[in-house]
C-alpha cells in the first residue's frame, strides 16, 4: 500500500505486489463495491459488540415513503436490492468537491440473488440515462415532485432522496426492490483501509486529472482513496464517458470480491471489529436491514456468492442522438434484462450485445 502523505491532489498508485494470502474459506464475498460494507460485516460475524455497531447504523423507511403503489412483492426467495454510491460533498466528502447543497447516485446497481443464493446479476444503471421520472414525494419539504419526460436518472435521488430513487428504479424495471443500500465517498474509502487495501493489476497506464489517479501499467495494491479514485475515473479510459467508469467499477467488484475472500477477520478481534465498526458507518438502509440482528441475516444469505458467480452487465443504452453526453434505455433490450431478474433466470447475453455500455475497452484496462 502507498506510504505517501494524503493529500487531496493526485493520488499515485505503488506499483508493489503483495504476497498472496491464504484463503479462509468462512469468510463471505462480496456482491457489488458499495455493498461491500453490508457483506463484509457479514462476513465479520456480527455477533460482535452489537451495541456499538447498531448505533452505527442509519436507515431510512423506503415502504413508508412509497405506499402501496409499487409493483408486486414475490416471495420466492430471490432478492433484488439497489444498491447506490453517493456523491454527496458534504461533511468529510468536501475534499471531493465543493459541496452545491444536493446529492445524486454516482453510481447505482441493482443487483438480483437467485431464489437458491448461489448466483446474483448485477445490472449497472448508467447516471446519464435519459429515463421517465415519475413523480415523488420530496426529500426535504411535504412537497410531490413532478414527474418528467427525459430526466436524467441520477435526478431521481437528487430530487426525492432514496425513495425517489428506489420508485423510479421499478418503474423501469417492474421489479420490487426488496433492498436498499448506500455508500458514500468517505464510508467507501475507510472500509477498503480496514479490509487492507484491494490488489489490481493495470495493463495500460491510468492518468485522470478529476479523479486524480496516476497508475503505470503493473501489479498495484490500492487503498481506500486510490480504490475510491479507481472507481471515479472517467474520462481516461475508453470513451471518456461514465459507461466507461463502469466498466472500471465492475473489474474493481471482481478485485474486491477476491480480497474479501483472503481477509483472516477470525484470527484477529481488532481486525474483526475494524471492519464491522467501518462497514456500519458507511452505509445507509432501508429499515428492514436497519439492525445489526438484520444485517446479519441478510448478509448469511449471501455467503455462497463469489466472484465467478456473479454476472455484470450494464443497462442496454445507446447515445442519445440529441446530446451525445446523454444516453438512452434500449427498450426490447431493455425489456429481456429486466424480465430475466423478474424470472430469476440469468440474463442474455443477446440482450447487451449491441448496447453502447456493452462496447470499449476500459473494463479491459483492470485484471
Amino acid at each position: 500500500m502507498s506510504e505517501q502523505k494524503k493529500t487531496p491532489g493526485r493520488i499515485r498508485g505503488t506499483g508493489t505486489r503483495r504476497k498472496k494470502p491464504t484463503r479462509r474459506h468462512r469468510t463471505k464475498a462480496v456482491a457489488a463495491w458499495t455493498v461491500a460494507g453490508v457483506v463484509v460485516v457479514g462476513g465479520a460475524g456480527l455477533g460482535y459488540a452489537y451495541v456499538t455497531l447498531d448505533g452505527n447504523l442509519s436507515s431510512i423507511d423506503i415502504d413508508a415513503k412509497l405506499g402501496s403503489d409499487r409493483p408486486d412483492d414475490v416471495d420466492d426467495g430471490s432478492q433484488d436490492i439497489l444498491v447506490l454510491g453517493s456523491d454527496s460533498r458534504s461533511g468529510d466528502n468536501g475534499k471531493y468537491g465543493a459541496d452545491e447543497g444536493a446529492a445524486r447516485s454516482d453510481t447505482a446497481m441493482v443487483m438480483h440473488v437467485d431464489k437458491g443464493h448461489k448466483s446474483a446479476s448485477v445490472v449497472s444503471i448508467p447516471r446519464d440515462t435519459l429515463i421517465e421520472r415519475p413523480s415523488c414525494a420530496s426529500d426535504t419539504t411535504d412537497e410531490t415532485v413532478p414527474a418528467e419526460h427525459r430526466a436524467m436518472f441520477n435526478t431521481a435521488y437528487e430530487v426525492g432522496g432514496p425513495a425517489c430513487a428506489v420508485k423510479t428504479v421499478e418503474s423501469m424495471s417492474g421489479i420490487r426492490m426488496d433492498h436498499y443500500v448506500e455508500v458514500d465517498f468517505t464510508g467507501f474509502e475507510k472500509l477498503i483501509d480496514e479490509l487492507g487495501g484491494v490488489e489490481i493489476t493495470t495493463k495500460s497506464a491510468i492518468n485522470d486529472s478529476k479523479s486524480h489517479l496516476d497508475l503505470e501499467p503493473g501489479t498495484h495494491t490500492l487503498d481506500g482513496e486510490e480504490s475510491l479514485g479507481l472507481v471515479r475515473t472517467r474520462k481516461s479510459v475508453g470513451d471518456g464517458s461514465d459507461l466507461g467508469r463502469i466498466q472500471l467499477q465492475q473489474a474493481f467488484i471482481k478485485a474486491l470480491m477476491e480480497q474479501a475472500k483472503s481477509v483472516g477477520v477470525f484470527s484477529s478481534p481488532k481486525k474483526l471489529f475494524g471492519l464491522a465498526d467501518a462497514a456500519t458507518k458507511a452505509v445507509t438502509t432501508d429499515s428492514g436491514l436497519g439492525s445489526v440482528k438484520k444485517l446479519t441475516g441478510f448478509a448469511g444469505g449471501l455467503k455462497g456468492l463469489g466472484a465467478d458467480n456473479v454476472h455484470m452487465v450494464t443497462l442496454p443504452v445507446e447515445y442519445d442522438p440529441a446530446d451525445p453526453n446523454r444516453v438512452l434505455p434500449q427498450e426490447k433490450a431493455g425489456r429481456q434484462v429486466w424480465a430475466a431478474l423478474k424470472n430469476d433466470r440469468p440474463i442474455p447475453a443477446s440482450a447487451t450485445e449491441k448496447s453502447a455500455g456493452d462496447k470499449g475497452d476500459a473494463g479491459q484496462v483492470v485484471r
